[in-house]
């Protein structure tokens, strides 16, 4: 792993529509767009554009499937402005590039998301080549929102964990992130790829449908996040489990050590959007990951980046550089758990 440099990302590229509305509309009403921008959204985006800004010294390519159209120049154009390598990024005729709708109501910072699937669901193992790839992690986001790496072959593993097998056997440490769907596919999807993953990001909901161990509250019971940890590591998760919720990130490594790390206490003026930070708390770590930082630093840097995100409406716009990240702790300090 010492000769090996950079960050691969995959999976969901999304253009998230931001539009500042005067109220939501009762339906068949009107309501009024006072403002609108274009955003990244979806974890390989999201986590791709954080790392960048985070000042990332290393290479950081994208894997995915974006339509011929404006939006996927648009991505195109971003990655690119962000140093982002974007060989990677298969264009295709049979689908939109997926986009998301974002109302934003503009007296409450309520928001409600129209989503277009488009092209992502398009992605395949056929898109994946990991010989003579010399990068060190590879992160994939989000299990179940992705069509066909979700499906489940005769042998019972999905394609997404046959993606992450190839990944492993080419040298690459595997990352996963998933989405947070009001669904029972969770045990079904997700548990199948976590004996190809290597760093498994997921937040108290996710876990809790994944495992089957109730998790409640800002800060769950700490036996209860050991216990759904515990769980995930013994399904296969192969190097550390990151449980992520409102307060601060629960951490399990494969040998049975515990970590836990409280959220920056960030005044709830400078929040603008909760939007993406799960995404920034994954971007940060991996970038000390990568960067082979102690896990102490590694967790504290996640929470970090996840405060930072919290300043702008878009997923990325509030990152800043790791190391104003870092001044955090002295600013505001962490939340004790």
């Amino acid at each position: 792993m010492e000769n090996r440099n950079g960050i691969i990302v995959a999976g969901n590229w999304i253009v998230d529509h931001i539009k500042t509305i005067d109220v939501y509309p009762e339906q068949d009403a009107l309501a009024n767009i006072e403002k609108e921008f274009f955003s990244n959204g979806g974890a390989p985006f999201n986590v791709a554009k954080d790392i960048a800004k985070l000042g990332a010294s290393f290479p950081i390519k994208a894997v995915g499937v974006i339509g011929n159209d404006a939006n996927g120049e648009w991505i195109k154009n971003d990655c690119r402005e962000n140093g982002i390598d974007t060989s990677g990024l298969i264009i295709t005729d049979k689908a939109p590039t997926s986009y998301t709708d974002v109302m934003s109501v503009k007296s409450t910072g309520r928001r409600t998301f129209f989503h277009q699937r488009g092209a992502n669901a398009l992605l395949d193992i056929e898109h994946f080549d990991f010989t003579n790839c010399t990068e060190k992690i590879f992160h994939l986001g989000y299990l179940l929102l992705l069509d066909k790496l979700d499906e489940i072959e005769n042998n019972g593993k999905t394609r997404a964990a046959t993606v992450l097998e190839a990944a492993q056997k080419n040298g690459l440490k595997t990352s996963v992130d998933i989405v947070s769907e009001n669904s029972n596919r969770f045990n079904r999807i997700v548990t199948p790829a976590l004996p190809y993953v290597n760093y498994l990001f997921i937040n108290e909901f996710e876990a809790s449908r994944t495992t089957g161990i109730e998790l409640k509250g800002d800060f769950p019971e700490l036996e209860k996040l050991k216990e759904a940890a515990t769980k995930l590591i013994n399904a296969g998760v192969n190097d550390i489990v990151f449980i992520h919720f409102p307060f601060g990130v629960y951490a399990l490594n494969s040998e049975g050590k515990e970590f836990l790390q409280g959220a920056v206490k960030f005044p709830k003026e400078k929040i603008k959007s909760v939007v993406g930070a799960g995404d920034a708390l994954a971007a940060g770590i991996l970038f000390a990951l990568h960067n082979n930082w102690e896990i102490e630093e590694i967790i504290k840097l996640g929470v970090s980046v996840a405060a930072a995100s919290l300043q702008h409406l878009s997923c990325s716009g509030g990152v800043i550089n790791y190391k104003e990240c870092l001044m955090f702790e002295e600013k505001y300090g962490f939340k004790v758990l």
